[in-house]
């Protein structure tokens, strides 16, 4: 051990190694102050960072290389190979540096943060009340009256409201209301408990400050169930008055409510037990749905928000599950007659405008009788988030990608954990040019609903927009099985150097989903620069009613070919504007 520091001050590696890091020292503060006054990127800095510590290293073996009796002796070439090596790792590290951000986040499982944003005093979320019945399949019970009670407080001007799909993610957290608050964007929470015996009801509610988790009001009920609505009434008015707000007025809002006009309780009950089955998202989940809400029809025959809920159902069995054509021309019958009833009962109900704005869209390509029906929708209930982002998701279908992309972030406040909302921001983002928001929306969306495969295969549509085969193929490879996955794939090949791996992957393509499918083969055709094939394949979407059209007007992949004379044509054919704000790929 004597012997190595005797060495070390023979030559003398202590004072090279705090004479180099006092030079460095000084070379970062001026560095970093001409970062600061000239807006310089802050990759900079990092990159100096590398490069210092890297000659540090260089520094301390020549040092000891040539250490002599104390005196340091370098030749000239050695000092040019020095200033070589560090000249050449700076440029690799910046290049590096500049790189970074598109291949390694798209290869990156890491999701990006929620945006911060101010909390406003008036904001509530109402988490889902804890079933104590006893029973699972009295869950529909509660979280149904959890439902209401978000419907009737969205209804009061200047209090933001968190929507059904973001409370209810946070059930059953053992998180602090400091951070579930956080997490929801707002000042306070209301929570609590549900318990139906018989013909008795008995609930237990609170309002807690989210900052201090103060208790601002509670109150324990025990009421006949006859007298449900009027309950649920008291709780509205209760917290209502706690947080100082008031109903809206004016502006078109008219009052929205899930309950049957005859007060029929039994009818309320099976449309809630519809809404559960709906929410499962599955086949199945949608027939025992429609079941459900046309027993409530059936108890009430001018139940509109049943006939709303209804027309959902079957367009979801239209739009998703059901593959075969006379079943598909089923749906859809049924799915408008229900809409068009809802509307008939009550036309200043929003949720049947939107169902009619959904079945527009999807089924008519009738763009601007679906603006008009969104516009209503949100004119009715200016509080309903679900009727925002189908206004912007209309919006963006006419290219006005900017206008939606500006209703989507507003909207989001009122639903921070939706992950659906994000994919559609995503998607807009994509549509202007804005790859890095758009990435960040996307992996946002996976964060909160890892198993969905379109966001993954829209950071391959990233990754290839942005000329990266490596970083396309790579994201394609992390979606899902099944036809996204194979999409995404054969979409990141086209950009890649194996010609015979691209044309295999797109002849399988269409071998498995050309009837269904054939917008996205339409894409695909605009990656391989080939616009007869990519415009005959738009035409055979129309013809299989593809709802992949209403993409157009903000696809940057076809938009390529916007100046096409057949691109005008088609926009006529499909009664689109043929103007947009959105970017086409280079």
């Amino acid at each position: 051990m004597s012997e190595i520091i005797a060495r070390l001050k023979q030559r003398k590696l202590v004072q090279w190694a705090l004479a180099y890091v006092a030079a460095a020292w000084a070379v970062l503060q001026a560095l970093g102050l001409a970062v600061d006054s000239y807006d310089w990127p802050h990759g900079v800095m990092r990159v100096a960072f590398a490069v210092i510590a890297l000659g540090f290293v260089v520094a301390l073996v020549l040092a000891w290389y040539h250490g002599e009796r104390g005196a340091q002796r370098v030749s000239g070439a050695e000092l040019l190979l020095i200033a070589l090596v560090l000249a050449i790792g700076g440029g690799l590290l910046w290049r590096f540096e500049r790189s970074s951000p598109s291949a390694a986040t798209i290869a990156s499982t890491a999701p990006a943060a929620a945006p911060t944003m101010e909390i406003p005093a008036k904001s509530v979320a109402v988490l889902p009340l804890t079933n104590e019945s006893g029973e699972k399949d009295q869950q529909y019970f509660s979280d149904g009256l959890s439902e209401d009670l978000i419907t009737a407080l969205s209804q009061f001007a200047g209090l933001k409201v968190i929507n059904r799909d973001s409370s209810f993610q946070l059930r059953n957290s053992k998180d602090s209301v400091r951070a579930i608050g956080e997490k929801l964007g707002v000042a306070h929470l209301l929570e609590g408990s549900v318990q139906r015996l018989g013909d008795e009801v008995r609930i237990s509610a609170e309002l807690v400050n989210c900052a201090d988790g103060s208790t601002l009001w509670s109150q324990h009920y025990d009421r006949p169930y006859k007298d449900l609505f009027a309950l649920q009434d008291d709780i509205t008015r209760a917290v209502a008055n706690a947080l100082k707000a008031k109903l809206l007025e004016g502006g078109g809002a008219v009052v929205q409510s899930d309950r049957p006009p005859s007060g029929n309780l039994a009818a309320y009950t099976a449309y809630q037990r519809g809404v559960a089955y709906a929410n499962l998202g599955t086949a199945t989940g949608q027939h025992e749905a429609i079941a459900q809400f046309d027993q409530a029809i059936r108890l009430d025959p001018r139940y509109a928000q049943a006939y709303a809920a209804a027309s959902g159902s079957w367009g979801g069995l239209a739009g998703t599950f059901d593959t075969d054509a006379v079943a598909v021309r089923n749906d859809i019958a049924q799915s408008r007659a229900a809409a068009n009833m809802a509307l008939q009962l009550d036309p200043d109900l929003a949720a049947a405008h939107g169902a009619l704005a959904g079945l527009m869209v999807a089924f008519d390509f009738n763009w601007t009788g679906a603006l008009a029906e969104s516009q209503r929708a949100v004119e009715l209930a200016p509080g309903d988030s679900e009727a925002k982002f189908g206004l912007a998701d209309t919006q963006a279908r006419l290219g006005r990608v900017a206008s939606a992309v500006k209703l989507v972030r507003q909207t989001l406040a009122s639903a921070p954990l939706n992950a659906l909302a994000y994919f559609g921001l995503g998607r807009k983002l994509v549509g202007l040019g804005q790859l890095d928001d758009a990435e960040s929306a996307l992996r946002q969306s996976i964060k909160l609903a890892p198993g969905a495969s379109r966001p993954y295969a829209y950071l391959a549509v990233i990754a290839v927009l942005r000329g990266d085969a490596a970083a396309a193929l790579s994201a394609a490879q992390t979606t899902p099985p099944g036809y996204w996955h194979d999409f995404a794939v054969t979409l990141a090949l086209q950009v890649g150097t194996d010609r015979a791996a691209a044309d295999t992957a797109l002849k399988n393509m269409i071998d498995k989903y050309s009837s269904t499918t054939g917008y996205q083969i339409a894409e695909i055709y605009a990656v391989r620069k080939d616009p007869d094939n990519m415009f005959k394949w738009l035409d055979r979407a129309v013809a299989n009613r593809d709802a992949g059209i209403e993409l157009l007007l903000f696809d940057p992949l076809v938009l390529r070919y916007r100046n096409d004379p057949r691109f005008v044509a088609f926009c006529k054919k499909v009664g689109l504007p043929t103007t947009t704000d959105a970017k086409a790929m280079p």
